[in-house]
């Protein structure tokens, strides 16, 4: 028995040319479509505009793969945390970030990751694959329901910052944001959307060629690349300058926002000195912005969190030398849904 095909995986057209092939109208397809795009339809039996007899022969021919909630936590703070289940049973983690301006969808793109990055709890887990496009255009459509549900209104923002690296599943990646934007579908603007990754200098460049509309942010979290090989070892391969020749690349054929993330961890990477060396980066990359973000405790793992004193004392030497710095305070702790923290505790 042959295996039925995924029916997302077919565009517009090829809709059309099955509905003619099996005797049916064309605009059964259109129908079709909006429902698996902007109705976001879980199952062939919710197309009620279509009859019975269609629903039945779709299911018969066409899998529909789509995510689920298996479980849903809320923070304190207001962050809402969902854990997806796969149609073959995996648990990937995405969160929904409301603030007084903007509601964040944080996505994953892979089921694990294969990186390892030191201080990070998605990196203690084994990559089981890349998720299909669809799978990750799933989280942003249920996660855009629980910001309607729970706080009035759509998803501001986008950001792929969850499970994985997203530039080592680039191909789903980019057709989950072509989805996301399209017309037809939830028609987000590209410029809200900021795809992380931990530095494929190959990838980056990439990026550029496709001449790509939304923006990149590149989690560096080290200066040197004593350092940055030493909790990401990512670097080993891509070192610093690669990625600043990959980020310059990007940017000359895009002109996209480029931001520099950077966890502090006490006494690793938040002395001065790391500072100055920071401030060397940030001035060969036209990067827009430094996150400067607070390190989240991982069971299992060493590193600490930089205290506010120091933070402080770091942020002001970049300031102090024309850095656009900003610190991104960490949203979703008491449930294990802030930065570098997602590992399906649920």
């Amino acid at each position: 028995m042959l295996a039925k095909k995924n029916i997302r995986e077919f565009n517009l057209p090829e809709l059309k040319e099955y509905f003619e092939s099996v005797g049916d109208k064309k605009f059964r397809a259109i129908q079709t479509y909006e429902w698996l795009w902007k109705k976001n339809a879980r199952s062939f039996d919710e197309m009620s505009n279509l009859s019975l007899e269609l629903r039945q022969k779709l299911a018969q021919e066409f899998d529909l793969v789509a995510l689920r909630v298996d479980a849903s936590q809320h923070s304190s703070d207001g962050t809402l945390k969902s854990r997806f289940k796969t149609h073959d049973g995996h648990m990937i983690e995405g969160v929904l970030i409301p603030t007084e301006k903007r509601n964040t969808a944080c996505v994953s793109s892979q089921i694990g990751c294969s990186l390892s990055c030191k201080f990070c709890a998605t990196g203690l887990m084994d990559r089981k694959r890349n998720l299909g496009f669809d799978e990750i255009y799933d989280q942003v459509a249920l996660l855009n329901e629980e910001s309607n549900r729970v706080y009035g209104h759509n998803l501001t923002n986008i950001v792929y910052m969850g499970m994985g690296e997203p530039l080592l599943n680039y191909k789903n990646v980019l057709r989950s944001i072509e989805r996301i934007t399209a017309s037809d579908s939830m028609n987000m603007s590209p410029k809200r959307i900021t795809v992380s990754t931990a530095g494929v200098a190959k990838m980056i460049k990439q990026l550029g060629d496709d001449q790509v509309r939304f923006n990149l942010a590149l989690s560096l979290h080290a200066a040197t690349d004593e350092k940055r090989n030493r909790i990401m070892a990512i670097n080993e391969t891509n070192n610093i300058q690669a990625l600043i020749e990959a980020l310059n690349y990007f940017y000359d054929k895009t002109k996209n926002d480029i931001t520099l993330e950077y966890v502090l961890l006490q006494g690793e990477n938040d002395s001065l000195e790391d500072a100055a060396e920071l401030v060397k980066v940030y001035r060969k990359i036209p990067t827009h912005l430094v996150n400067v973000i607070e390190y989240n405790a991982v069971a299992g793992i060493d590193f600490v969190k930089t205290g506010e004193d120091q933070t402080e004392i770091f942020t002001k030497y970049l300031a102090d030398h024309k850095v656009n710095v900003r610190v991104r305070r960490s949203r979703g702790k008491d449930i294990d849904a802030a930065c570098g923290q997602l590992a399906n505790k649920g």
